[in-house]
């Protein structure tokens, strides 16, 4: 049997340039094509008009004494002003802290005091998101923030008139003392347990991510990006506008946080190429009402990504809008992100199961997670990656780097995985995900697969909970379709003499929404809690186990 483990090819050249170079470069090619559209701010620039913008804001950042390494963040939503600042600070060599627009006070206060900003742009409110009356709690107790702009007000301009008194010679002179390994972005993972850990990444990081990812999407100047994920991500921010500014591509920003009928609208008037977004969001697309009376002609590709993607998903994206040639992409926050896509000459089969082989210039195996030896393809191992796509570590925070990069430069990702004799990869759990029940190893993956296919399912979330009897029971948190109604018996009996016993759930509950994270991943550490209250299982959760 072979190794699982596997390089990818190296006859694309990685770009050896920072971004503000590579931007220039693009904008030298395509000065008069679009660059960003957002109809939600009735904005509309080409290629030559948005570098103008960006450069505005650079000098801005330098008339108000950024220096580089300099930290500064950014507080919002999808707005165009966010995508100004992220090619900005680029620009002038600051490290840009991606901060959720979800944080309150307590992970702001944390963000800016682990990061030592200097400076935060934000808005001032948006929708219940009084983001002025937090900012205000918590810069008390943040030494280093030493200016606050709030774009939605005269702040804005304020920041644009301190640019005047710098020149392009004085931006270009800033320009050149960067270097492409330079750190240029903080992105705070979701802390499951303790605190966020700021991943830091490098110019060369991200730039050749979205290069690759880009590449496997065939993309060029003429395609149109719909970008509904979250900019805080490298989801939005890196595979969307960065894979843009590359090839030239229209950053299309649909709304500012996720709303399914925006996303349609502006796909169908803008004639977009291309969709990204989360499962969450293609179920919610896919179940639209208007769904079949869009016209999705223009739509042939896009990424889904961010957490595992069911099949039955997969191939209604396909069916239904048109994206024929749509891809699954993997990977997390500390490699830039992505480590293994499919790509659109992949056939359907491998598009709708896999997440691909792992791209160029990058390596992969799977290890297993006890012994840390290599395990044969086929078999089941934690996904470990190493290249130009790691990150640099996490801020300021030696110890947690070296438990997430090994001496020999694997990211160990805490992923369960196999690769198949071909190189592609099917991702079949989280470690921590599993659920042992009874000495039998669960993972809840296999069992959602199973659930989608019930025609009345929309959406199904597996988690274990405690029992006294087995150690943990399976339960499964069920979404049904507009009118459809089910009950627990009639679901048990679709499973039953199709997947093992032991992976009935014994539990089920039927809601229309699960707790998500402000980037559409199910937050099942809150669904657990949930329901060992409404199940009673207090005493059994209490239980210690060896």
């Amino acid at each position: 049997m072979t190794a699982a483990i596997a390089k990818g090819p190296t006859d694309t050249p990685l770009l050896e340039e920072t971004i503000g170079e590579n931007l220039a470069a693009t904008v030298a090619r395509f000065p008069d094509r679009e660059a960003m559209v957002v109809p939600h701010q009735g904005i509309r620039q080409t290629w030559s008009e948005f570098a103008a913008t960006v450069d505005a804001v650079a000098k801005g950042l330098m008339g108000k004494g950024i220096q580089k390494g300099d930290r500064v963040g950014m507080w919002s939503p999808n707005y165009a002003e966010w995508t100004y600042v992220q090619y900005a600070t680029a620009k002038v060599g600051a490290i840009q802290v991606n901060i959720n627009p979800a944080y309150r006070t307590n992970e702001l206060e944390y963000a800016l005091k682990q990061s030592g900003c200097r400076m935060l742009v934000t808005r001032s409110e948006y929708l219940t998101s009084a983001y002025r009356d937090m900012v205000e709690e918590v810069r008390p107790n943040c030494p280093d923030l030493q200016d606050v702009v709030y774009f939605d007000t005269e702040d804005w301009a304020d920041l644009i008139d301190a640019g005047v008194s710098v020149s392009d010679a004085d931006l270009a002179e800033r320009e050149a003392t960067l270097d492409t390994n330079d750190a240029i972005n903080i992105q705070y993972t979701s802390g499951t347990t303790g605190f966020p850990k700021g991943a830091t990444l490098s110019h060369r990081s991200i730039l050749n991510d979205a290069l690759l990812v880009g590449q496997a999407c065939a993309y060029d100047e003429s395609d149109r990006v719909c970008i509904p994920v979250p900019f805080y991500h490298c989801f939005g921010m890196v595979m969307g506008n960065l894979a843009c500014s590359i090839y030239g591509a229209t950053m299309v920003i649909p709304c500012p946080t996720f709303d399914p009928e925006a996303v349609l609208d502006t796909v169908e008037a803008e004639r977009c190429t291309s969709l990204y977004g989360v499962p969450t969001m293609f179920v919610a697309e896919i179940g639209h009402e208007t769904l079949a009376t869009r016209d999705f002609s223009a739509l042939r590709t896009g990424i889904m990504a961010g957490s595992p993607c069911p099949i039955e998903v997969m191939r209604k994206v396909i069916d239904q809008m048109n994206m024929s040639e749509v891809t699954i992409a993997y990977g997390m926050t500390e490699t830039s992100p992505v480590s293994t896509q499919t790509s659109t000459t992949d056939s359907v089969e491998h598009r709708v199961s896999t997440v691909g082989r792992v791209l160029p210039h990058v390596e992969s195996k799977l290890v297993d997670p006890e012994t840390g030896e290599t395990v044969e393809r086929g078999g089941e191992g934690e996904y470990c990656t190493r290249g130009f796509h790691v990150m640099l570590g996490y801020w300021d925070d030696p110890a947690k780097t070296a438990e997430a990069i090994d001496e020999d430069g694997w990211m160990h990702s805490g992923d369960l995985a196999t690769m198949d004799e071909d190189g592609y990869v099917n991702i079949v759990g989280r470690i921590k995900d599993m659920i042992i029940r009874g000495g039998e190893n669960v993972y809840p993956r296999e069992i959602e697969e199973f659930l989608y296919t019930h025609p009345a399912v929309v959406d199904a979330q597996v988690i274990g909970v405690p029992d006294e009897k087995y150690g943990e029971e399976i339960m499964a948190w069920v979404q049904l379709g507009e009118g459809e109604s089910l009950a627990d018996d009639e679901l048990k009996d679709f499973c039953r003499g199709k997947i093992a016993h032991f992976k009935i759930p014994r539990y089920i509950h039927f809601v229309n929404e699960f707790p998500m994270t402000v980037t559409g991943k199910v937050r099942k550490v809150e669904m657990r809690e949930k329901s060992i209250a409404d199940l009673g299982l207090q005493e059994a959760a209490a239980t210690e186990m060896a």
